[in-house]
């Protein structure tokens, strides 16, 4: 076995059914008293009911979360902390809402409390990536990390199937990365694989029947363990990728990890073989960059860049994006390469690895 360092993440972590009853209890094991509740406006209404139920620990809701994390929003809400005086915050939904608590709780050091309701995984990770004029930065620290994270099976029933599948594939694309990370070490591969395989099992059953509780379950699970492969690791070309699409040209995050995803593996293909073969085995497939993407058009997701709003003009731009100050990849990153992972990302076309 090959030398490896490993440090283990300080977040507390709740999971089950009704575990939102216990955010009360929780911000008092912390210290805190007034929480400001954080979401987007699509969950203003679960945010609400939530400020509501923590009575006077609740200052209010702050529901204008984007995607990205726009500085700005985030300027925003720091401001309306310090006027209610908050000194904690309670994200509620998905990696939006997830990103700007993380980016108010670096800038004020106040605690947080994320409340899930997709897959996204960011929550278990010490990583920010927020847009300062049309360009995401990345930011890497513990003060980043949330205290707490509250998963309740019971916030994800509901969640349409779409988001479902795309959010579960974005969570997946965390553990893919981290078997073939720089630092990659074997107690993450082992929760890599286990978060890969409960998604692969679960996405499908979701699909089918979106009120299966056990499914969600799962899911929810795998994307908790995919997440913390991510914030135990460093990224590669794929979340170079996103990051550099994101930022520029405002694309759907999770619906843009599905669609990169599969041309990721295929770019790495030949330089990290065994990762590949782990990641095949979760899927139940032999061919891991063709059988994840047939696994995404089996289960109607987005396949193309195009569907999903990017334009074409823009595939330069975001090649030279893709590799200026490149993460460590095991495939060298090229622009040529780059360019023509995009050009068939855009169409849709199936993912292709160089012999």
């Amino acid at each position: 076995m090959q030398p490896f360092v490993y440090t283990a993440l300080p977040a507390r972590v709740i999971f089950g059914s009704g575990t939102i009853s216990r955010i009360s209890g929780e911000l008092e094991a912390l210290g805190c008293k007034q929480a400001l509740v954080l979401c987007t406006p699509f969950q203003k209404a679960l945010a609400g009911a939530i400020s509501v139920s923590l009575g006077t620990n609740s200052v209010g809701v702050f529901p204008h979360a984007e995607m990205h994390t726009p500085t700005e929003i985030t300027e925003r809400a720091i401001e309306l902390l310090k006027i209610r005086r908050a000194d904690a915050v309670v994200s509620v939904g998905g990696g939006s809402t997830t990103g700007l608590g993380k980016a108010i709780s670096l800038r004020t050091d106040v605690p947080q409390i994320v409340i899930p309701t997709t897959y996204a995984g960011s929550e278990a990770t010490p990583i920010l990536g927020e847009t300062v004029s049309g360009r995401k930065t990345i930011q890497r620290h513990l003060k980043i990390l949330p205290q707490v994270i509250i998963y309740d099976v019971d916030l994800t029933l509901t969640l349409p199937v779409p988001l479902s599948v795309t959010s579960g594939i974005n969570a997946f694309a965390h553990a893919v990365e981290a078997l073939y990370a720089i630092n990659a070490n074997p107690i993450i591969s082992m929760l890599a694989e286990r978060g890969m395989a409960s998604l692969a099992r679960a996405l499908p059953r979701i699909s089918g029947t979106p009120s299966d509780r056990d499914a969600r379950a799962e899911a929810l699970f795998g994307a908790w363990a995919c997440g913390v492969c991510l914030g135990s690791t460093d990224m590669a070309i794929h979340h170079k990728l996103c990051h550099a699409l994101g930022g520029a040209f405002n694309l759907p995050h999770a619906e843009m990890h599905t669609v990169l995803l599969p041309h990721s593996l295929a770019y790495n293909e030949r330089a990290a073989p065994a990762a590949l073969r782990l990641v095949a085995k979760a899927l139940d497939v032999q061919d891991a960059p063709r059988g994840l993407s047939n696994f995404i058009g089996d289960l109607n997701a987005p396949k193309s860049l195009r569907e999903i709003g990017m334009p074409y003009e823009g595939l330069d731009r975001a090649s030279e994006l893709a590799v200026s100050a490149p993460y460590p990849n095991p495939a060298p990153v090229t622009k040529t390469g780059v360019r023509s992972l995009l050009e068939r990302a855009f169409h849709g076309h199936e993912p292709f690895t160089e012999r």
